[in-house]
Order: structure tokens, then C-alpha cells, then sequence
């Protein structure tokens, strides 16, 4: 393999996780056969915000009995009360699929990754999405914070439309990094030269590509369109890159934080979250709940993932009521915070439409179904509960949800993920 050829492989490698050139049929056999392997304005600006828990909540003390605003409190529900006029839960809501924890990650894309090769936007999921219309108006298009320890490897919130899962930002103290420090000017040269390398490799990488389009059949076509979607996703990054790399990060207002463990940080995280919405970092931003929140650091000395199989034994219940409600109350005080920063003439809360639930409906018995949904912000806000039909033609597919969270952002779309149509209600 010529060196250059190999030195561009490398590069691209390194730069999306994996941008390997698929195999092409239809030129397996010919000698040209390829060698490569391959702060802002921002006031009142519509953001958005995802939170998902990866083994969902304890329904029975989640959801309450009656609907509409006059709801009685639930267990789990009690933390929200003090804000319940700026949130709507909702019953009702799920994508229809099975797979256990192996559906979780389709939460925010209604999606299956394996059966997503052949949908015009793979399996991205909604903050994606968002990110990729209105990204360029921020340093981050998107921020993606979980772990990369749990259940199935790591945060999977978050794809993109090259069905590339998007790694997440581990802990308090590189979100801190990424959000307010600014690099030393030798590290803003160094940056802006691997950008111009990186960029001249991808225009080669196209143009190859590219030629090579010509000279194969239609099946093998289709997988350069999809190698290019995942080419030009890198592009995006390197330009986003190019364009902020002079221009100084905010100040924050706080010290740099020590990471401790997933549920210590867990406020930090959010103060963070909000404090790159407040400096128009970002616009966009999602906060995976999953399986480095030990229960160890909230005194109870079991596995989260056995115990989320309860076999309906009431003390372990009761010991996942008190994660639950732990993160219950981080995700209010989330709110509250959002809900104290002036957004213009109005509170940043009410610019941010915010999602909470789980794509677990059931981690006892391993069910995708009637998943646990709270809209906040946004326009979101009507203190109610709305139950909607979980069976028949009634059904509304929570994809339905997520198109109007995207139609409310101000992005055009017309359908997202399996939707049949966007709703709005709050």
C-alpha cells in the first residue's frame, strides 16, 4: 500500500472512530480496485435538552392513576411538584420494539441500530438531528455527557446519521475543559494545522470516493453514499473546529471540578449542561443516566442492573426507589436552575424544551413498552398528566413526540424515525 494511502486510513480512522471503506462487491475482482481502508447571541433561541435513564423507573410509583392537571402525587413524582406547571408527563409513549437493554439505545431515534442501514437517516437520534440544522450557530453543535461503563458498553444515547454512536464526555472535569478552558496559543497552531491535514484527506477521501462511484454497480453505490454520509460528518466537525478555534471560551464562573463518581457528579454535570446553555456553547445537549450510577455511593451495596430484575422482592424496590428519586431530584433542581437564568424576557427554561425518561419500560421483565416520558420548558409546561392510548389505532408512536420537539426547535422535517405525524400537545 502506498504510504500516503495508508497515512490517510490512519487519519480518517482516528477522526470518526471508524470510516473504513466498505467492501465492493462489484469491483472485487478489478485491478483498480481501491487501496483505502479506510458564545454567541443566541437569546431566546430554541434549545433542547435529553436526559435518559438506561434501566428506567419503577411504574407503579411513577405514574399516577388519574390524568389531567388535578393528577395526585406520586411517590416518585413528588420531587417535581414544586415546578409541576413547567412539566406535562406523559403515559402512552414507546417505539413499538423489543430487545431489553438492547433497545434502550433507540430511545431518541425510534430505531433499531441493526435494522437502521437501509432508513434515509440511518438511526440518528433527535438531538442529532437538531444538532446537524442549527450546530453551526454555536461552538458545540451538540454535547453528548454519559460513561462508558454499563450494561452494553457505554453511553448509546446518542447516533448519528452514519449510525456512528457519538462517545460521550466522561465527567465533570473534561466537560469543564471542553466548556471554558482555552488552549494555549502552540496548542491553537497545532490544532489549526491536523485541521488543514485533516481537511486536504477528507477532500481526497471524497474525490476518490467520489470517481469511484462511477465504475460500480447500484448496490454497491449505496454503500458509498452511506461511507460518504459518515465522511462528511467528520467534515462538519473539522469546519465547526476551524471556525472557533481563535475565539475565546466564556469565564466560567466556578473552579474546576474533580471527578468523583457518576452520582456525585451528577449535579455538577447539570450545572455544567446549563451553563453551556447559558453561554450559548451549545444549544443542544443530552445526559445519559446509566451504569457507572453505582448504588454504592447512595449506600446501598447491590448491583444496579440486579436489581433492576426486583422479581418484584419490595426491599429492593425500595432501594431503587432511592436512586430513582435521587435522580429524580437532580433532574428538578436541574430545572429550577434553567428556570432562574434570564433568557432575554424570559427564563432559560422556558427557551429549552427538556426530555426525561428511559427507553426501559420494564427492566424486570425486560420490556421497551409504555416508557416513562416528562417534557419540560419549551412550551412543554401545562402541569398536567395526559394518558394516551397504548394499544389500537389510537397509538401514537413516541417518535410522533420527537418530531414535534424537532418542528418546535424551528428545524423543517416532515417525519423522524418511525413517526406518523408530529405531536405537539403540551
Amino acid at each position: 500500500m502506498p504510504r500516503e494511502l495508508h497515512r490517510r486510513r490512519f487519519v480518517v480512522q482516528s477522526m470518526a472512530g471508524s470510516l473504513a471503506l466498505p467492501a465492493l462487491v462489484s469491483l472485487a475482482d478489478s485491478p483498480s480496485a481501491p487501496l483505502l481502508m479506510t458564545q454567541g447571541a443566541g437569546i431566546g433561541a430554541r434549545r433542547f435538552v435529553a436526559i435518559g435513564n438506561l434501566l428506567g423507573f419503577q411504574r407503579q410509583h411513577f405514574f399516577p392513576q388519574t390524568s389531567g392537571k388535578d393528577f395526585k402525587e406520586t411517590p416518585l413524582l413528588r420531587p417535581l411538584l414544586p415546578l409541576r406547571e413547567q412539566i406535562t408527563i406523559y403515559r402512552g409513549f414507546d417505539h413499538g420494539l423489543r430487545g431489553g437493554h438492547f433497545a434502550v439505545h433507540s430511545f431518541l431515534s425510534g430505531v433499531l441500530h441493526h435494522e437502521s442501514k437501509h432508513r434515509p437517516h440511518g438511526n440518528v437520534t433527535v438531538d442529532q438531528f437538531i444538532a446537524d440544522e442549527v450546530g453551526k450557530q454555536t461552538r458545540f453543535p451538540s454535547l453528548t455527557v454519559g460513561s462508558e461503563g454499563g450494561i452494553h458498553g457505554g453511553c448509546q444515547l446518542s447516533w448519528t446519521k452514519a449510525g456512528v454512536r457519538v462517545p460521550p464526555i466522561t465527567g465533570p472535569a473534561e466537560l469543564f475543559e471542553k466548556l471554558f478552558v482555552t488552549e494555549s496559543a502552540t496548542s491553537r497552531l497545532a490544532a489549526a494545522r491536523a485541521n488543514a491535514v485533516q481537511g486536504s484527506i477528507l477532500d481526497s477521501v471524497r474525490d476518490e470516493v467520489s470517481g469511484l462511484a462511477r465504475k460500480v454497480n447500484a448496490e454497491d453505490r449505496s454503500r458509498l453514499d452511506e461511507y460518504l454520509t459518515a465522511v462528511r460528518d467528520v467534515e462538519k466537525r473539522v469546519e465547526a473546529r476551524r471556525r472557533w478555534q481563535d475565539q475565546p471560551k466564556p469565564t466560567p464562573p466556578l473552579g474546576r471540578p474533580v471527578d468523583r463518581n457518576f452520582v456525585d457528579d451528577l449535579p455538577m454535570l447539570y450545572e455544567l449542561i446549563a451553563l453551556a446553555l447559558q453561554t450559548d456553547s451549545t444549544r443542544v445537549a443530552t445526559l445519559e443516566i446509566g451504569g457507572s450510577f453505582l448504588p454504592q455511593h447512595l449506600g446501598i451495596d447491590k448491583s444496579y442492573h440486579t436489581m433492576s430484575h426486583h422479581g418484584n422482592d419490595e426491599k429492593t424496590i425500595a432501594d431503587l426507589m432511592t436512586l430513582e428519586t435521587y435522580q429524580i431530584e437532580q433532574f428538578v433542581k436541574f430545572l429550577d436552575r434553567l428556570s432562574g437564568i434570564r433568557d432575554g424576557e424570559q427564563s432559560l427554561l422556558d427557551s429549552t424544551a427538556v426530555l426525561f425518561g428511559s427507553g426501559m419500560g420494564d427492566a424486570n421483565k425486560h420490556t421497551n413498552s409504555d416508557l416513562p416520558i416528562v417534557m419540560a420548558g419549551g412550551g412543554y409546561g401545562t402541569g398536567g398528566f395526559k394518558q394516551l392510548p397504548d394499544k389500537g389505532a389510537g397509538k401514537v408512536p413516541l417518535c410522533n413526540l420527537l418530531l414535534g420537539i424537532i418542528q418546535r426547535t424551528g428545524v423543517p422535517a416532515d417525519t423522524f424515525g418511525s413517526s406518523t405525524g408530529a405531536y405537539t400537545e403540551a
